[in-house]
């Protein structure tokens, strides 16, 4: 399958997926299994399938005609060029494509005078009245494409301007962009670009990011360290004619080469075949100075050669919009469809997957606990019944006493139950100062002052590794307060499951080993960019401040993150608590139910005991029908429609949770 069909078929999966996950909820708020632990996983799951995103970076020096590839791999359907795609330079700023139905199609750009303010693009992103919009008509294609010429838009400065805005460094004359006859530099207009249109696989969670040069990408701290890194694939474009040159070896070690397993993910796509169609060549000839160059390009960029894929874009587009087969297959861009489909679906579905797995099964143990709460109170109340066979009204009456009585002695559970949780807050307390913005701005202050200190900053990187260390350690101690967290709550709810007869069992800690991942590799990307080339850049003060300003934002994300499992972990603790107590109360109140009918009637016993049977029999359907639905659904199939897969409709679904 294509790239198209397969991130279709993702979709569609999604979409039945997160279906699912509502009918399920609805299904476990019917029977009272949906505690606030339980919500707030479905939710977070239902959430994370209908808005799961997919990024594809296309990053390439000036010229390699990344925009011809996105629209052949992309925009083919509207018969002609979305992307601007002439001769020359065309993208000029970076520029986003993604769909947000709560914004009516349009084209925002960010003028490129932002760069003077210290503000980073997360930053600008929140101020949509500072960005220049332009309607976009999608049914209308010519517009559409006329529109979107202007992320290709450019404006000539003086030197002093383009020196204050990033694009000339007196240090490397030879990288700096060329001086017109009037004196002036041309730079680009606009520094960000966002497209927001309904395009069906942009609809279901693709985001593209097209990419300009090197001395663009350079100048933009914030889309080396946080855009590019955080994309599941990077198509890394060089011209099939020049092999790698120099200007691209630059983007490929300052940008894009990882310390870690991302290289996977990064895909180097040799365009412009058909510059290498003679035909004074014979067809094997040309293939093998194809494979030479491919060979060649992946032995430079230290990559296996089957990441780099021969391809025309131009032909592949032509052949699309034309509808001729042949030349679609001597274009070799269903190669690269496939290659991208089966390097991104692939680790996306296996990343969802491993969350829906993880989320049911925790949903699974917590509603199941409930299940068995009621399950032990019918058993204890069976007993109950079976003692007052054959007994007469003074002996029942008594039972009903003592009921009166566990019920009165019951209420002292109340405050000791509040003081747990008195306790289990205020060590909670600790990890929220720990990784509240307040901690992370003071972790921030010193490497902050070493960026800003004036010249060329050789310690740069060591105030980064010293940096990174605090941070670290600040999650491995919250690891370890978490971990006493649990020591506590286990010890608790045995003392109360002792006195009060609960099945209250601790949650396990959560693991925050992916957060610590994601900080190493926020590290990684930001040492990567603190290379050579970048030293002369980093002895710009407004430069440093939005380096700084860009890490900022990036672990804003990691803390809210890790903040927000511990809340989940905290809600699943508290649930426990509140489900006992109130299962409890409604045990007392059916066991007096009971007494009463049997003290008004003679045969009250006996319909009690059988009435306690249905109840027992009705729940064991529910646990049943529990374990049914959740295996459902951490057993659904990879794509929705695989051979083999059968398709539920909506209407099917709601019967199944019936």
């Amino acid at each position: 399958m294509s790239f198209n069909e397969q991130f279709d078929q993702h979709g569609l999966w999604r979409r039945e997926f997160a279906l699912r996950l509502k009918l399920l909820a609805e299904w476990m708020r019917g029977h009272d299994l949906l505690n606030a632990a339980v919500d707030e996983r479905l939710r977070r799951l239902e959430a994370q399938m209908r808005s799961d995103k997919v990024m594809v970076a296309f990053v390439a020096e000036f010229s390699r005609g990344k925009s011809e590839l996105i629209n052949a791999i992309f925009f083919a359907g509207y018969g002609r060029r979305i992307m601007p795609a002439s001769a020359g330079r065309t993208t000029m700023c970076p520029t986003e494509l993604g769909y947000d139905a709560d914004i009516a199609p349009c084209l925002r750009l960010l003028p490129i005078e932002t760069r003077l303010k210290p503000q980073a693009l997360m930053e600008w992103r929140a101020a949509p009245e500072k960005w220049t919009r332009v309607d976009l008509d999608v049914d209308d294609a010519a517009q559409l494409a006329q529109a979107l010429e202007k992320v290709a838009e450019v404006r000539h400065v003086t030197k002093d301007d383009a020196r204050a805005l990033g694009f000339w460094h007196d240090e490397n004359i030879d990288d700096n962009p060329l001086v017109g006859l009037n004196g002036l530099i041309e730079v680009p207009k606009w520094r960000h670009a966002l497209i927001n249109i309904a395009h069906p696989l942009l609809k279901q969670g693709l985001v593209i990011l097209d990419t300009p040069g090197l001395n663009a990408i350079g100048a933009e701290p914030e889309l080396t360290v946080s855009l590019i890194p955080q994309a599941h694939a990077v198509l890394f474009i060089l011209a099939a004619d020049t092999g790698v040159t120099k200007s691209d070896l630059a983007i490929w070690r300052e940008h894009l080469v990882s310390g870690g397993d991302d290289n996977i993910s990064r895909l180097v796509v040799l365009n412009k075949i058909d510059t290498l169609w003679d035909a004074l060549s014979t067809p094997a000839q040309i293939k093998a100075q194809i494979d030479r160059q491919r060979t060649s390009s992946a032995e430079i960029l230290n990559l296996p050669v089957d990441q780099v894929i021969p391809v025309s874009a131009q032909k592949g587009l032509v052949a699309k919009v034309t509808h001729n087969q042949e030349l679609l297959a001597a274009s070799c861009l269903l190669q690269l469809e496939m290659a991208l489909a089966d390097g991104i679906m692939g680790k996306r579905q296996k990343i969802l997957r491993s969350a829906v797995t993880t989320g049911i099964g925790e949903l699974r143990v917590e509603a199941g606990r409930s299940i068995h709460i009621r399950r032990r109170d019918i058993s204890e109340q069976m007993d109950e019944l079976r003692s007052l066979k054959g007994k007469n009204a003074s002996v029942i009456k008594h039972m009903r006493m003592r009921i009166v009585q566990e019920q009165s002695e019951f209420g002292a559970s109340g405050a000791k139950i509040h003081a747990v949780r008195s306790v289990h807050l205020r060590l909670l307390s600790e990890v929220f100062d720990l990784l509240g913005m307040p901690a992370l701005k003071i972790e921030l202050v010193e490497l902050t002052h070493s960026l800003k200190q004036p010249g060329i900053k050789f310690g740069v990187k060591k105030a980064y590794g010293q940096t990174f260390s605090r941070l670290q350690a600040t999650l491995q101690k919250t690891q370890t307060i978490s971990s006493e967290i649990h020591s506590m709550l286990v010890a608790s709810f045995n003392q109360l499951n002792t006195e009060f007869g609960f099945s209250l069992q601790a949650p396990k800690t959560p693991d925050l080993t992916r957060f610590e991942n994601d900080l190493s590799q926020i590290e990684r990307s930001h040492l990567q960019y603190l290379g050579v080339t970048n030293v002369l850049k980093l002895s710009q003060p407004d430069f440093s401040e939005r380096l700084v300003r860009a890490l900022s934002t990036r672990l804003r994300v990691v803390y809210e993150s890790t903040l927000s499992e511990i809340e989940l972990w905290n809600k699943s603790a508290a649930a426990q608590l509140d489900a006992q107590l109130r299962e409890r109360r409604r045990h007392f109140d059916r066991r007096l139910e009971a007494i009463e009918r049997i003290q008004n009637a003679a045969s009250g016993l006996d319909e009690r005991m059988s009435e306690m049977d249905v109840h027992e029999l009705a729940l064991n359907a529910l646990d049943n029908k529990l374990t049914e639905l959740t295996s459902h659904l951490a057993d659904s199939p990879d794509q929705p429609d695989n051979a083999g897969a059968q398709k539920i409709s909506p209407a099917e679904l709601l019967i199944a949770t019936a």
